[in-house]
């Protein structure tokens, strides 16, 4: 069968994300098929996906959903709509067959297909496509697939994928220069799944809530092989790098080995390292550190599940940067409990930490699958019933929202190391400029104070 990929995702807002998942999804297919990948960020000179689609006539075209909106309930983008018209261009220039999957499917898969006009979703991890495919050249049912949906059935999530994943040679493929050219930033998996509990998370929904290590051996290697193919930058798509110790420091000892020698970054927790942890990091090549923080006042950790105190945060700030690397804190606000004096705590121990960037988002995007969902339904924020592919955000009530961002405002004024959100279109047309001028990576390092 001819099978075409697509990346739907087109958020470029601070910086583009290459569409790892899509490269798993195309290495676990097998041979005979024949496989091809179109990423919506750029489908080359003078083409357009109409185009595309009337030329080459897949049999199926998978569709991958990375995220439901951007997340920013202050200046909030639903993603559906757009799906929705991809789909209706699809059955107006092909025959094929629709496929929906991703880590946004996944986390509600019965309203994607009940909105959409999808054949089929892939629940969880693209590696279970073949089951599908398998299926479908045999001309067997698809009921009872672990993972595989069709419209009108029941959801059943599957178990994680219980296989091997492997992203494979990496070709170079027509869209890879669009990476390259804006930042120079390409991707990297180290493991999957994740056995912390915080309250708003999906990632153990999506995959699984043990970590399953990638050999350090394979994923040196493969970022040799990025590196090879002209990145500048990588950045490691962990639920949390730092989160397995002794496997994210046989990484880093393999990437020296490897000769692994362009700059990279990942999101960690700051939780209690080992002795010189942020050194021997740095030494193999580590340059931005972002912390999934999201408060700095230890009711609101505890309320939040994290496995770490305000302590702990300023113990892995202070060592990080004494080994010489760049930080972010990532802060949410208005979660349970939040009150003015809890987000004065953590306006107030900010100042403690130097040489931050703070990305700021007030309201909790609330998913289900995760205890935010469950104390939301509590508490009468939302409902049953209630849509969750429409945007929907916690927040505390006993906290005045107006009376919050002007907190944060006034805290704020004038400290260009604080933005709301992802940043604004200024923002982004400096990181353009930077990006032009040959700058790699995610560059908040130009906002430290």
């Amino acid at each position: 069968m001819k099978i075409m990929l697509i990346s739907t995702n087109t958020m470029i807002d601070p910086y583009p994300a290459y569409p790892i998942g899509l490269d798993y999804v195309a290495h676990a297919v097998p041979p005979h098929h024949e496989v091809m990948i179109v990423d919506l960020n750029d489908l080359g000179e003078n083409r357009t996906l109409a185009g595309i689609l009337s030329e080459e006539q897949p049999d199926l075209i998978g569709l991958s959903i990375r995220n439901i909106d951007n997340t920013e309930a202050t200046n909030v983008k639903s993603f559906s709509e757009g799906i929705g018209d991809l789909i209706r261009l699809i059955r107006l220039h092909t025959r094929a067959k629709v496929i929906l999957g991703g880590s946004g499917f996944t986390i509600l898969p019965g309203e994607w297909m009940r909105l959409l006009d999808a054949d089929f979703g892939v629940i969880g991890e693209g590696e279970r496509l073949p089951l599908l495919l398998d299926a479908l050249e045999k001309n067997e049912t698809t009921s009872g697939l672990p993972g595989i949906l069709t419209k009108g059935e029941p959801v059943l999530f599957p178990e994680p994928w219980p296989g091997t994943f492997h992203r494979g040679p990496f070709a170079n493929r027509p869209y890879t220069s669009f990476y390259l050219k804006k930042g120079g930033m390409l991707n990297l998996q180290t493991k999957r799944g994740c056995p912390f509990r915080c309250i708003y998370c999906t990632y153990p929904h999506i995959e699984g809530k043990t970590f399953r290590l990638v050999p350090p051996e394979e994923a040196a290697g493969t970022a040799r092989m990025l590196q090879d193919a002209g990145a500048r930058y990588l950045y490691m798509t962990d639920s949390t790098f730092n989160g397995h110790y002794e496997h994210s420091l046989a990484v880093a000892r393999a990437f020296r080995k490897a000769g692994v020698s362009i700059p990279w970054g990942a999101f960690f927790t700051p939780t209690k390292p080992p002795e010189d942890y942020y050194r021997i990091l740095a030494d193999a090549g580590l340059r931005h550190v972002e912390f999934g923080t999201e408060a700095l006042s230890n009711p609101m950790l505890a309320a939040y599940r994290k496995p770490f105190n305000l302590e702990d945060v300023r113990n892995a700030h202070r060592l990080a940067l004494e080994a010489g690397l760049y930080i972010a804190h990532y802060l949410m606000l208005g979660g349970p409990g939040e009150c003015e004096a809890t987000l004065q705590e953590t306006l107030d121990h900010s100042r403690s930490l130097e040489k931050a960037v703070y990305f700021i988002f007030g309201g909790i995007r609330i998913y289900p699958h995760t205890d935010l969902y469950d104390l939301a339904l509590r508490e009468g924020q939302i409902h049953p019933e209630t849509d969750l592919l429409n945007p929907t955000f916690y927040w505390s009530s006993a906290l005045d929202r107006e009376k919050a961002m002007k907190m944060i405002a006034n805290h704020t004024e004038g400290q260009s190391n604080w933005l709301v959100g992802s940043g604004t279109e200024k923002t982004t047309r400096v990181l353009s400029r930077l990006y032009t001028r040959g700058h790699v990576g995610p560059l908040w390092e130009h906002m430290i104070r």
